[in-house]
């Protein structure tokens, strides 16, 4: 791109963490400057929390950039980035900060890095209003796979809320440029499984819990498929308290969708469960092939990709908006979203087709 020096306004439609993340990696991979003011201004607390500097902190890091403005509660940074170089990054938000979300701004940028990447990432794994890391590795790793991208996580230690102290080792190699995907038919779900656990001093009986509440609620709208949710006592590669529940449901044509709900001080066990069995109805529901979360997080993909892509949702997202927003201004990709009109479609399907900038690694 010619632009020498994006701008964006933080406060934009989701208004949150979400546009920084975008904006600084889609500046980062092109090379280009960025300044984002008005960072999380809708915010109760307003400017740039402890992890969304961690992430700003990596980024410049990987690319040798230069960044201004960056400190907790700043409502203006400015990057200016030099070459992804790839080797060895920490990136650690000493809270239960969410590594998923490191790994939002990190990921794309390394693909279009000089060499392989190994991303030491420090916070909590399993916090809400963030993906947990479960998510990560189950749905949207598969589904990335599908653009060409290639990339190991594992999970050294997890992390609840308050202390965070996770742990998640990232290796991520280099690709030439990403490929477009289409996923636009459904099929049928073929499988349900997933995940109840507790950590620290939590008792047992949580997960147990949560795993029948869960699948009794699953079992009222899907009788014919068996349900299989693992209760799990976490014991050695856990720091901190906690409890919760993912549970993932697999379509005939490889499609993948999830629901998670995490425990909360006063909130009983069957509710936490039943939380995360009807997020996941609610996304098999509507016919779509992707949930409700992986919708926005692979628009930064489709916007790099080379071609077109074509993805069959449920109801579009603010998060989803907000990222073709930030994505149409910063790449020459062209978003289209228009309702699906097939048989098996419903109110709430719609396609979301993208003419991607095919960004190429110059890098390499």
């Amino acid at each position: 791109m010619a632009a020498t020096m994006f701008e964006m306004d933080g406060s934009v439609m989701e208004g949150g963490g979400q546009i920084l993340r975008v904006s600084a990696a889609l500046s980062c991979i092109q090379g280009a400057s960025i300044k984002i003011n008005k960072i999380r201004a809708g915010r109760s607390t307003p400017g740039l929390r402890p992890q969304h500097l961690s992430g700003l902190e990596l980024l410049r890091d990987m690319c040798d950039g230069n960044l201004e403005g960056a400190t907790v509660g700043s409502t203006e940074i400015t990057l200016a980035p030099g070459k992804i170089r790839g080797g060895n990054h920490i990136a650690d938000t000493h809270t239960a900060g969410s590594v998923g979300l490191l790994m939002q701004i990190s990921l794309p940028c390394a693909l279009f890095a000089q060499g392989p990447s190994e991303l030491c990432l420090k916070g909590g794994t399993n916090a809400e209003m963030a993906p947990q890391i479960d998510y990560t590795i189950k749905v949207l790793k598969p589904i990335a796979e599908r653009f060409g991208v290639q990339f190991d996580c594992d999970l050294r230690m997890r992390g609840y809320y308050p202390k965070g102290g996770g742990e998640v080792v990232v290796k991520v190699n280099p690709v030439k440029e990403l490929s477009p995907i289409n996923m636009t038919e459904r099929g049928n779900i073929t499988k349900i499984y997933g995940r109840a656990f507790v950590a620290g001093v939590l008792p047992f009986k949580l997960a147990k819990d949560m795993s029948t509440a869960a699948t009794r609620t699953i079992r009222k709208e899907i009788k014919d498929l068996y349900v299989n949710i693992q209760s799990l006592q976490e014991k050695d590669k856990a720091c901190g308290n906690g409890n919760g529940i993912i549970i993932i449901a697999e379509s005939s044509t490889g499609c993948i969708f999830a629901g998670s709900s995490l425990g909360k001080k006063g909130v009983y066990a069957d509710k936490v469960g039943i939380e995360a069995a009807e997020m996941l109805l609610r996304n098999i529901r509507h016919n779509g092939c992707v949930d409700e979360f992986l919708q926005d997080q692979l628009i930064i993909f489709m916007a790099l990709a080379n071609g077109t892509s074509r993805m069959r949702t449920g109801p579009i997202t603010l998060h989803t908006q907000t990222a073709i927003h930030v994505a149409e201004q910063l790449t020459n990709a062209k978003f289209v979203v228009r309702k699906a009109e097939d048989e098996q479609a419903n109110n709430d399907t719609y396609i979301i087709e993208c003419h991607g900038a095919g960004v190429t690694n110059s890098n390499l």
